[in-house]
């Protein structure tokens, strides 16, 4: 596999040293990472993790597939798996949840603003903590003001978030107002991730390649096949395999497959174990309801999960998921 942060190893060291100043100021410092699909924005926010190594990390994402209000803080929530407890009214931590057998509570906009606020400190708990934001780019409204307040606020956090240009948000009007608020907060990190150069690539084959270095002409080759894209070089030497494999398959025109992959089951040990027993129930092929009655869980928390299913597999339908589960004999398990 290619080295992650060959060509981002300063923007690494940016997000490591706003970690720092949160936690030396005690307030949350906003570092957004933007790029195109597969420049590595995923790749290097895991890696800031790793070297910021947080007491406590919050992570949620939007739910592309039934977006509603919250969504980040509902994905956060159902990482916490039962709902501990919180000073905020059960009923509203549980809409919040997005938990659909709550009846909504008659909050004002501005007084559900303020307890998903009170949510995620009591979450933090003033331990150094890392609130992971990915896609801010398809967040609904609700939640990129809960983003938008958190940065500054008095916590010990690094609030990292990872998006695509304003122009390929949902809402890109209010993306760009949500990205200029987070710019103003005191410290605040804005890194934009382009292409690799040709260098990088050069690097990561050399590495990937180290019995049998290749030569300049096939790591100029690769780097125009990819367009420095990390997420397609990572793709094109996966269907290579070996040096040979990666010659030949240069020979060969751009789409053309030289060998077919093996099926697997993609990044099967970043799911929780919740994870998949939910992906078990898919290869029976289960509705979300018929889920949430086997798991003991609601419709919604279902949602989730599925949504995480496809971001973790990379699959593009829960039936592509479905089919992965079955190869790999993931069996769905009813909740004790």
């Amino acid at each position: 596999m290619p080295v992650p942060m060959v060509g981002r190893a300063e923007a690494l060291e940016e997000l490591r040293r706003a970690w720092e100043q949160a936690l030396s100021r005690g307030r949350c410092v906003p570092a957004v990472v933007t790029g195109l699909a597969g420049t590595g924005k995923s790749t290097l926010a895991a890696a800031a993790v790793q070297v910021t190594t947080p007491e406590v990390t919050l992570f949620g994402s939007a739910r592309l597939h039934s977006p509603a209000p919250y969504d980040w803080l509902a994905a956060v929530l159902a990482g916490q798996g039962p709902l501990p407890r919180l000073p905020v009214p059960p009923q509203a931590l549980a809409w919040l949840a997005q938990d659909p057998d709550v009846p909504r509570e008659r909050y004002t906009p501005d007084a559900l603003l303020r307890l998903a606020v009170t949510t995620v400190r009591a979450l933090v708990g003033g331990r150094p903590s890392v609130l992971m934001v990915e896609d801010l780019h398809a967040l609904d409204p609700a939640s990129l003001n809960l983003i938008a307040e958190l940065a500054g606020a008095e916590l010990p956090a690094l609030l990292l978030i990872t998006s695509r240009p304003p122009d390929a948000a949902v809402n890109p009007q209010l993306a760009v107002r949500t990205l200029e608020r987070l710019a103003g907060a005191p410290g605040a990190v804005r890194r934009h991730l382009g292409a690799l150069a040709a260098g990088h690539v050069g690097q990561i084959l050399d590495h990937v390649y180290a019995q049998s270095t290749p030569c300049a002409d096939v790591s100029e080759a690769v780097w125009r096949r990819t367009g420095g894209n990390p997420y397609r070089l990572t793709e094109l030497l996966a269907e290579a395999g070996d040096l040979s494999g990666l010659t030949e398959l240069l020979q060969q025109p751009a789409g053309r497959r030289v060998r077919q992959r093996q099926p697997t089951e993609p990044a099967a040990g970043e799911l929780t174990a919740r994870e998949r027993e939910v992906l078990g129930c898919l290869a029976e092929g289960m509705t979300n309801k018929q889920i949430a009655r086997t798991l003991g869980i609601s419709v919604r928390t279902v949602t989730v999960h599925v949504s995480n299913l496809l971001r973790k597999t990379g699959a593009s339908s829960r039936t592509e998921a479905a089919i992965w589960a079955v190869q790999s004999d993931v069996r769905a398990t009813a909740a004790p």
